[in-house]
């Protein structure tokens, strides 16, 4: 069963940047497609960015223009620069296998007014 690390949150203030890792292990990364997905209390967790296999991006249309996802393969990590973050940013965001149901733990982000 593979393992997903997320690192690289913290508080900052809005319209500054902030860019979340991904680390894998016990499964071969680059064949699988993977997500960011973001969460705050009461609310269902919503879909920020995907990434098939081969590179392909795709984006929520709340975050189209200011986060990018990315991959490299060589180190088994996934990445989500954010970029002129917004208090509504503020969640706690996590990385994921799409398709398989392997989850990190988390890495809180707070962005400040």
């Amino acid at each position: 069963q593979g393992r997903l690390v997320e690192s690289g949150g913290g508080l900052v203030q809005a319209g500054g940047s902030l860019k979340l890792s991904c680390a894998a292990s016990g499964m071969i990364f680059s064949i699988n497609p993977m997500g960011w997905y973001r969460q705050t209390p009461g609310k269902e967790r919503e879909l920020v960015a995907t990434i098939s296999s081969g590179g392909i991006a795709r984006y929520a249309d709340s975050v189209k223009g200011r986060f990018s996802v990315s991959r490299d393969n060589a180190k088994n990590t996934l990445y989500l620069q954010m970029n002129n973050l917004k208090t509504e940013d503020t969640a706690m965001y996590y990385c994921a296998v799409l398709g398989n149901d392997i989850w990190g733990q988390g890495t809180q982000v707070t962005v400040s007014s």
